[in-house]
């Protein structure tokens, strides 16, 4: 048997680790405050940022909606949850809940509907998806400020040249004001056109990478039990889609309910501003209370009763999907 070399022995002493002596205190690691300084650099004014403009500014709001201020935002007179009673009894701004829920039991399913579809369709594509699914996003890029002057001024302005009258007059309809009726309320065509242009193609893109996270191998298999059209979609495609599905609701919920853009932008008529729309949204009538009337403390107030409605519907729709628990 070949002798090992004593350095050998030595060194593999060396690579052994010592035992701690039972009682010795335990060596804490040392900060590395160079890391620390260069995190502190690169996050420190992200942070102050958003903990100025976002943390403090949500707390003073808070603040105001419990004080007296009017015409500044300083805090005045301290009134407690005064403006939150003079808020809910306020037939204007209960008219206002109302008529953005009756919006949002509308325009969420078809607006559901219409970017699964899509998505759907698309999905069966082989060649120019790359081209549609980017032709079908563009509007999502556009602001809601200009797209709803397009919408005002060009497609349905009214006039006999507009693009809306020219279209219906190609079936025998006569030019509509369609803004300005409210017997049928025919702006609602305009606001739901609207919207759907601007968010279908966002939706539809979050439906497609759900499918396109679908085994072939499931599909295939279902296929060769005899599933296919709508007895597929049933049974695989849409229970294989509840994830995606719960969470482009609930982005659709919040975004419903905070509608403010396009029925501002729409309804406005210069100095008078939105307070002569058929439909006004909280934003609207908050904007108006805030910036119209300078009456922050009742603004701040109906910012804190609309932030709890969406988080109160939220929730619920989690409750009731299911929504963050774990596939059983």
């Amino acid at each position: 048997m070949k002798p090992v070399p004593s350095t050998t022995l030595h060194d593999e002493r060396a690579r052994r680790p010592t035992a701690r002596p039972r009682g010795a205190p335990t060596r804490r690691p040392r900060t590395d405050w160079r890391a620390w300084g260069a995190f502190a650099l690169l996050a420190g004014p992200l942070l102050i940022g958003v903990g100025l403009f976002k943390y403090v500014a949500i707390g003073w709001s808070f603040l105001l909606s419990l004080s007296e201020a009017r015409g500044t935002i300083a805090l005045g007179h301290w009134v407690g949850l005064d403006n939150y009673r003079a808020l809910l009894s306020d037939a204007v701004f209960r008219t206002s809940l109302v008529q953005i829920l009756l919006f949002t039991l509308f325009i969420v399913p078809v607006t559901f509907a219409a970017s699964l579809g899509l998505a759907l369709l698309v999905h069966r594509i082989r060649r120019g998806r790359a081209l549609l699914r980017t032709a079908f996003l563009i509007p999502a890029a556009v602001s809601y400020v200009a797209a709803s002057l397009v919408w005002k001024m060009c497609l349905f302005n009214g006039l006999p040249a507009g693009i809306a009258n020219t279209v219906g007059g190609w079936f025998g309809m006569s030019a509509v004001p369609w803004l300005q009726t409210t017997s049928p309320p025919l702006y609602w065509v305009v606001l739901v056109t609207l919207r759907l242009w601007l968010q279908v193609g966002f939706y539809m893109v979050l439906f497609l990478a759900g499918l396109q996270g679908i085994p072939k191998e499931i599909h295939e298999a279902a296929a060769l039990d005899g599933a296919t059209g709508l007895r597929l979609l049933r049974r695989i495609t849409l229970p294989m889609l509840r994830n995606t599905s719960v969470a482009v609701l609930m982005l659709q919920f919040i975004a419903a309910f905070q509608a403010f853009d396009e029925f501002y932008n729409l309804f406005n008529s210069g100095l008078s501003g939105a307070a002569t729309a058929p439909v006004r949204t909280p934003l609207v009538y908050l904007y108006d209370t805030a910036m119209g009337a300078q009456n922050y403390g009742l603004g701040s107030a109906g910012a804190f009763v609309l932030t709890a409605l969406i988080v109160g519907v939220t929730l619920l729709q989690g409750r009731v999907t299911g929504f963050g628990k774990g596939e059983e």
